[in-house]
């Protein structure tokens, strides 16, 4: 367990780091949390790697109960409009977050014995596409409101041009096609950093 132990602080720190971020606006669509978040699914991938599916899953746990501890403190924090975290927020982050990194460490074992790229971008591609899918219908989509009733998100469906120029479309699909649009950036650049780190190495239980 100690060798997993590098990644464990890793995968801490970016879901703990991604939370403190995700308050901050960046521009009309994105916060800065959109820019440290897919990060973990570089994690997931190096672990898995270098030490298998397995010890890749025991990681994603840890950073899902990271998660779980960062939203019940955001629910105990109260902003300008509210908590910081909305039940829906922290259910659609948790949903969404374990669902996709699960699919990545899967998606990624199945195609581990090909070019070193495929598994790792192949993984994080469609990792990244389901938890963005997951989150942003939770959490601010009309069709969920019956989780959180009191919860007022009606200005994530105010109708705009998509990403202000597109076809008309709510507020909160703007957002998600914004962080998906970054969320796959950055799967291209972490193959840099994954390639790096896993040159050299040979998968094996832990």
């Amino acid at each position: 367990m100690t060798r997993l132990l590098p990644g464990i602080l890793a995968m801490a720190a970016i879901v703990v780091t991604s939370n403190i971020l995700v308050q901050h606006l960046l521009g009309s669509w994105l916060t800065w949390g959109a820019f440290t978040y897919p990060f973990a699914f570089l994690v997931t991938d190096i672990m898995n790697r270098v030490y298998g599916a397995q010890a890749a899953r025991k990681v994603v746990f840890v950073g899902f109960v990271t998660g779980i501890i960062c939203s019940f403190i955001g629910t105990q924090i109260m902003g300008e409009f509210g908590p910081l975290v909305t039940l829906r927020i922290a259910i659609g982050s948790g949903l969404a977050f374990l669902t996709a990194q699960l699919l990545d460490v899967a998606i990624f074992n199945r195609l581990r014995e090909g070019a070193w790229w495929r598994a790792p971008l192949a993984s994080t591609l469609i990792g990244s596409t389901v938890d963005t899918a997951i989150f942003f219908t939770i959490a601010f989509s009309a069709g969920f409101i019956f989780l959180e009733p009191g919860n007022d998100v009606s200005w994530a469906g105010e109708v705009l041009p998509l990403l202000g120029v597109g076809f008309m479309a709510p507020l909160w699909v703007s957002l998600a096609v914004a962080d998906w649009m970054v969320k796959l950036t950055l799967s291209l650049i972490a193959l840099v950093p994954f390639r790096a780190f896993t040159k050299n190495s040979r998968a094996h239980p832990v």
